[in-house]
């Protein structure tokens, strides 16, 4: 059978990968998308109804740049689909004057000046009296920031990547890609394709598609739950921003309410990494629950401590927690991997990154820590 033969093909739908495709078919570029799952689904790292959104990057200067281009197309995007998908009500840092964490995210709003507001202990109680407030705790709020619809962003970059001409295959399971002297060969079940160059936003799956990255890219879960609280109208998106929580040792961030009786609010917990997707956990232990309930009720009072329900999520990872996004195979292969659960709020800036890499071999906010030289 001739293989059908496209200028890109892009492997897996997601956060990384739904992006690309939208910023492929922008420009005019022949492209397919190929996805395993269904267009929307609960396998992928973007799953689970929302994510926070900041710009005040706490994770180190080099990203703010990218995060305030992230932005303007997160506001893009919704503009052409016709529906928010970022909120803007602010994302609150609150933790411990002395905390690392806050004290990298005011380095960030110093060195790019970008518009906030410290909130001290009395102001934070006054302004958001949903917190438990600690007499030496700050709160910084990084107005630019706020909450994001995950899975729609992904369904409406997916949908304006068809509106300009892309095509879709779902419920497809890609088994090699294999370059080659007249391009680069997508096997799958359904036959082959041909492509001159291939975007590989596979996620946990990367390494399944190409093997050469096991010895970087890990396999971690995470979770996701939500609380009921006592009074849902103290935290909805007009009252209640995004906030990140650090306090006695535990970190959590979380969402203002989305369904209207609910409250996204996560603990951070640790889970082993694995190598392959099905080696993940699925589930969180009733101990694990208990945990999480009793140390949010500590910094959110009004949340009642049993969870409403959760979720459990794979997401790709390296040692460093720096993304993987560069080229391969001489150029052929353009792969987007271990966003080490940071990954979603980046994700049109990395889709564009994706499109400039195919497109010209350059992009704007490539950097050499984003390499696979620069992880081994």
């Amino acid at each position: 059978m001739t293989a059908l033969k496209k200028d890109v093909v892009v492997v897996g739908l997601g956060s990384m990968g739904s992006m690309a495709l939208w910023q492929l078919a922008k420009r005019g570029v022949d492209v397919l998308g190929i996805e395993q799952f269904g267009r929307v689904h609960t396998n992928g790292a973007y799953a689970g109804e929302s994510r926070l959104f900041r710009v005040a990057a706490k994770e180190g200067q080099v990203f703010t740049p990218a995060l305030l281009r992230s932005r303007e197309l997160w506001q893009e995007l919704g503009a052409a689909y016709g529906q928010d998908i970022l909120l803007p009500v602010g994302a609150l840092h609150l933790a411990p004057e002395d905390h690392p964490d806050l004290q990298s995210t005011l380095r960030s709003i110093k060195q790019f000046d970008l518009p906030h507001e410290i909130l001290d202990p009395a102001q934070m109680r006054k302004r958001y009296p949903q917190f438990y407030v600690e007499a030496g705790d700050v709160g910084v709020l990084d107005t630019l920031g706020g909450a994001m619809r995950s899975e729609l962003g992904v369904f409406a970059a997916t949908d304006q990547a068809v509106a300009h001409g892309a095509e879709v295959r779902y419920e497809t399971v890609v088994s090699a890609i294999e370059p080659g002297n007249d391009g680069v060969r997508i096997v799958t079940a359904d036959g082959d394709v041909l492509a001159q160059r291939v975007v590989v936003g596979a996620g946990p799956f990367t390494t399944r598609l190409l093997p050469e990255l096991a010895d970087l890219v890990k396999v971690v879960t995470y979770n996701l739950i939500w609380f009921m609280p006592r009074h849902i109208d103290m935290f909805t998106p007009d009252r209640f921003p995004g906030f990140m929580r650090d306090l006695h040792g535990v970190h959590a961030f979380g969402i203002p309410t989305l369904d209207g009786y609910s409250v996204k609010a996560v603990p951070n917990m640790d889970h082993p990494m694995v190598d392959d997707w099905d080696d993940k956990s699925t589930t969180l232990t009733r101990d694990q629950l208990v945990w999480a309930g009793e140390q949010i009720q500590k910094m959110v009072p009004d949340l009642i401590p049993a969870a409403s329900r959760w979720s459990v999520h794979g997401e790709s990872f390296t040692a460093n927690k720096m993304p993987i996004i560069d080229t391969i195979a001489d150029g052929a292969i353009v792969v987007a991997t271990a966003l080490s659960g940071n990954g979603y709020k980046f994700a049109p800036v990395w889709g564009e990154m994706l499109a400039d890499l195919v497109t010209t071999g350059q992009a704007k906010f490539a950097e050499q820590a984003f390499t696979v030289d620069g992880h081994r």
